[in-house]
């Protein structure tokens, strides 16, 4: 599993795919692969699949302590998809399950954006700022892990929203 997220994290997501796949086959209710591996889809511009790999993982554990950080998985690649109000759905689950999990906060900050919500999305923008009062979006477009050309095209997306919720550009 280790290997697979390091791999997801520099630009490899297909060979983190593939670990994420090789440890569900030695262990099939393995639920953070699951995630996991819905996650690093979404990398390689296959958003589309990573809402049923955490719709598997939540239906083997329910009330995982990680399902916030799943929700969100599933938020933001509803947002890469351009389907903001799904998004808004899966990161009000993923803020309801951890209020201090500023990446959800300001994720739905760009999803109620998205969907012309300014007033709550820039609520939800200064929620996840006072808890995370570094980030920016140059600071996370600086971190990318993919350049797969449909993953940057929902990216960009991503950034109008949180700009128009009010997001420091850096």
């Amino acid at each position: 599993m280790a290997r697979g997220w390091v791999q997801t994290f520099t630009n490899r997501a297909a060979q983190g795919i593939r670990e994420f796949e090789h440890a569900l086959a030695l262990a099939p209710n393995l639920v953070n692969a699951h995630a996991a591996l819905g996650f690093a889809k979404s990398y390689i511009g296959r958003a589309t699949e990573t809402e049923g790999h955490i719709l598997e993982a939540l239906r083997l554990s329910p009330r995982d302590v990680f399902a916030y950080q799943w929700a969100c998985f599933a938020g933001v690649a509803k947002l890469l998809l351009g389907s903001d109000v799904e998004a808004v759905s899966w990161l009000r689950k993923s803020t309801e399950a951890n209020r201090n999990f500023h990446l959800a906060h300001i994720s739905l900050a760009a999803a109620l954006a998205l969907t012309g919500a300014l007033d709550e999305a820039r609520t939800a923008a200064r929620t996840g700022l006072a808890l995370n009062s570094g980030f920016t979006i140059r600071r996370l477009l600086a971190a990318q892990q993919s350049d797969n050309p449909i993953y940057l095209a929902g990216l960009q997306r991503l950034c109008e929203g949180w700009r128009l919720a009010g997001v420091p550009e850096g």
